[in-house]
């Protein structure tokens, strides 16, 4: 038993001893390789030059065209069509004809009633004229009025009716297409067409409310669609509801566009971008330039290598000198970012103008890894960012 507990022990001496040199050497090792600071191999990176540029603060969403004015016209009063003047998509001024309905029964009644009111003013005039030799009472006069008056006032209700049998535009603005044909029989209601005014046109969009203090009338927008690709167009803030929804806790706001080519058109969707306060200066970097951590967002300095000792005692051996080591390694630092805009993002603090900057390759690097600049490929820094096919 004395036996076995000896070679036991010894044993596991051994074991330990083992362990415990291994970990010597490898720590050592880890140690030089770190002093020599050539033990990392080099790493190939694109970079960029840290400048200060103008930033519009701005925020999105999504809106909806709506016209200034918009109806669909249509009649008051049922009759048959006699006359169409519509021409479908066509701009028209205010008053002009559209439709036009059979009035034949309405005008003769006008004429009738417009007999009458004469004949009741001549009754009247010859009433008055006896009534200053006292040949009529001031009963008979009065009575002359009233029935003036009356036959007067059926003569405008008849003419008013004579009016409706006229469909005219309301105001200026673009018809829509009209189905309606000469000789078809309308009813009170019945569509006509449709009239937009199209020139300026809305915008109708919604923003959070945490946006409200930021808002305000007059402020610019821009305005894309997918139906005029390249083209923007820009208006300014017209209103802001009163209200906020209590559902999405978004308020609407109505923009108002320049529309003189009646290139937009009502029911449009649109994308709305609105620039919110005054230019500002900030530092910019491509978003693909930072490395975001639970701890924060860092990015990659390329700085000039620290010199070595007894650099330079060697320059003389130009025929067995080896290739010129990379000039530039990377230092680590933490940033704070500021707002973002397409493939940019600002720097509030922890770069300075003219640093430079590693905007690729990151994921290889490490504090003291030397640097090979390589800017044949560069990542996307646009502000305004529109999607590529390939």
């Amino acid at each position: 038993m004395k036996l076995r507990m000896t070679i036991m022990l010894i044993v596991v001496f051994v074991l330990i001893s083992v362990i415990v040199g291994w970990n010597m050497v490898t720590a050592a090792f880890l140690k030089k390789a770190a002093a020599g600071g050539g033990a990392l191999p080099p790493a190939t990176v694109s970079t960029t030059t840290v400048h200060l540029q103008d930033w519009q603060d701005s925020v999105g969403a999504v809106g909806s065209l709506r016209a200034v004015r918009g109806v669909d016209v249509s009649t008051e009063i049922a009759g048959l069509v006699r006359k169409v003047n519509v021409v479908s998509g066509a701009d028209v001024a205010p008053g002009t004809l559209l439709i036009e309905l059979n009035s034949e029964v309405e005008q003769a009644q006008a004429n009738t009633l417009a007999v009458a009111v004469e004949l009741a003013q001549t009754t009247l005039k010859r009433d008055r004229e006896q009534l200053s030799v006292q040949a009529v009472s001031q009963a008979t006069i009065d009575n002359d009025e009233a029935d003036l008056r009356s036959k007067q006032a059926q003569l405008a209700q008849a003419r008013a009716t004579l009016d409706k049998k006229t469909i005219v535009a309301p105001f200026a603005g673009r018809l829509g297409i009209s189905t309606v044909a000469r000789g078809q029989y309308l009813n009170a209601g019945d569509k006509i067409v449709s009239l937009q005014a199209i020139n300026p046109i809305y915008v109708d969009f919604f923003l959070p409310q945490q946006q409200i203090s930021r808002i305000t009338r007059k402020e610019t927008v821009t305005v894309t669609t997918d139906a005029w690709p390249g083209r923007e167009f820009t208006g300014k803030i017209s209103a802001v509801n009163s209200t906020i929804d209590s559902t999405t806790r978004n308020i609407q706001i109505e923009a108002t566009i320049a529309n003189p080519d009646r290139a937009l058109l009502p029911g449009m969707y649109a994308k709305v971008s609105v620039q919110i306060g005054g230019v500002e200066r900030y530092l910019t970097l491509p978003q693909a330039a930072v490395t975001y951590n639970p701890y924060g967002a860092s990015v990659f300095l390329a700085q000039p290598a620290p010199a070595k000792a007894g650099e330079g005692a060697k320059a003389g051996e130009g025929a067995k000198s080896e290739s010129a080591e990379p000039s530039l390694v990377a230092a680590q630092t933490f940033v704070t970012l500021g707002p973002t805009r397409g493939d940019q993002v600002a720097v509030v603090k922890g770069i300075k103008e003219g640093d430079m900057v590693v905007t690729s390759g990151q994921m290889k690097l490490r504090p003291g890894t030397p640097l090979i600049v390589n800017n044949t490929v560069e990542p996307r820094s646009d502000p305004n960012p529109k999607p590529q096919e390939q």
